[in-house]
């Protein structure tokens, strides 16, 4: 068991990270990437959601959605679940951290339509034996740290890039979508590197 979280923990952080790897939660991640304090908030709220919504979209699917023969209106019941979730953590951030609340502005709602989150949840449906629930959770956490991961190596070098001499023509927005280019090149690398594990 402990070796198959292992394996599932590098899988989801290094080797299928959703954003560099899949191209998934792109708007997020080029958006708030311009300092590493907002988007580390950015990455611990979408591991809450991720994780939260791994749980909760697990449940809704197995309790409600096949019982009933429903599965058709998964995507929309989970995108619903969703919602609720970054409901909760913008309203937490709004009253423990209003500066955070403020940086983050309206990618925290975007969290919602992010479809990293919505892809985990799907994702998660293929997971198969005894402790589905379990792996579905850990998946999404994992998922989540994947996500901060990246987003937060994205901004310190997005920090860096400002002070850096960039030609003229690359200024900007054309230099961070080169650097992103070069950070998910460095995660493709991570695929040889466990190839025995997965």
């Amino acid at each position: 068991m402990l070796a198959s979280i292992l394996i599932a923990f590098v899988s989801a952080v290094f080797i299928n990270n959703f954003v560099v790897v899949k191209f998934l939660g792109i708007c997020p991640f080029l958006g708030v990437s311009k300092n590493i304090r907002t988007a580390a908030g950015m990455g611990v709220a979408v591991i809450f959601v991720m994780t939260f919504a791994s749980s909760a979209t697990w449940a809704v699917q197995e309790f409600l959605l096949k019982p009933l023969g429903l599965d058709y209106l998964q995507t929309i019941a989970f995108i619903l679940v969703i919602a609720a979730l970054v409901q909760l953590v913008e309203m937490v951030l709004q009253k423990t951290s209003e500066p955070l609340y403020k940086a983050l502005g309206v990618y925290l709602p975007l969290i919602t339509t992010n479809c990293a989150v919505l892809g985990v949840c799907i994702l998660n449906l293929e997971i198969q034996g005894n402790a589905r629930f379990l792996m579905s959770t850990l998946n999404g956490a994992f998922s989540g740290v994947g996500f901060t991961l990246a987003i937060v190596l994205f901004a310190g070098i997005r920090e860096r890039l400002e002070t850096a001499d960039v030609p003229k023509c690359l200024e900007g927005f054309p230099i961070s979508l080169i650097a992103a280019s070069l950070v998910s090149l460095a995660f493709f690398g991570f695929k040889g590197l466990f190839q025995g594990l997965i």
